[in-house]
C-alpha cells in the first residue's frame, strides 16, 4: 500500500483527511478523529537508516496505535517495526513500500481509529 492509496481508504472509511501540523514538514500527514482530535495515523518520509534498515535512501512509513499482545507478532512480519517516534508498546510503523500486506494495513488502520476514538476516562476523587 502506498501513501497516497493509504489516505483514499482513510478518505472512504472515515471520511478524514490528513492535516500537516508541522510547520516545516509538508510531507508528513496526521489523520485525527473528527470529534476527539486524537490522531490514529501518522505518515512520515524517513531515511531507511533511521529506522535501522542499512539501506541507502527514504521510504514512506504509517504509524498507528496498536494492541500490544498484537505488536509483538507483527514485529516478526515483513514491512513491520517498531514505532518511529512514538510509544513502541502501544504503536507500530508500517512500510508503505509494499512489503505489509495491504489488507492488513487497512485492519490496522481500523484498529488504530478504534483504539484512538474511546475518551479517556478522568479520575475522580473519593
Amino acid at each position: 500500500m502506498t501513501q497516497p492509496q493509504l489516505t483514499e481508504y482513510i478518505l472512504d472509511a472515515y471520511g478524514v483527511m490528513p492535516d500537516h501540523p508541522f510547520p516545516m514538514d509538508t510531507v508528513s500527514c496526521v489523520f485525527r478523529h473528527k470529534d476527539n482530535r486524537k490522531w490514529f495515523a501518522l505518515t512520515m518520509n524517513v531515511a531507511f537508516k533511521t529506522l535501522g534498515i542499512p539501506r541507502d535512501g527514504r521510504t514512506d512509513i504509517l504509524n498507528v496505535k496498536c494492541d500490544p499482545l498484537m505488536a509483538g507478532s507483527l514485529l516478526a512480519q515483513p514491512g513491520f517495526l517498531p514505532a518511529y517516534h512514538m510509544n513502541k508498546r502501544k504503536w507500530v510503523t508500517v512500510l508503505l513500500d509494499g512489503s505489509a500486506d495491504r489488507e492488513q494495513v487497512m485492519a490496522l488502520v481500523d484498529m488504530s481509529y478504534h483504539l484512538t476514538s474511546v475518551p479517556k476516562r478522568r479520575k475522580t476523587n473519593g
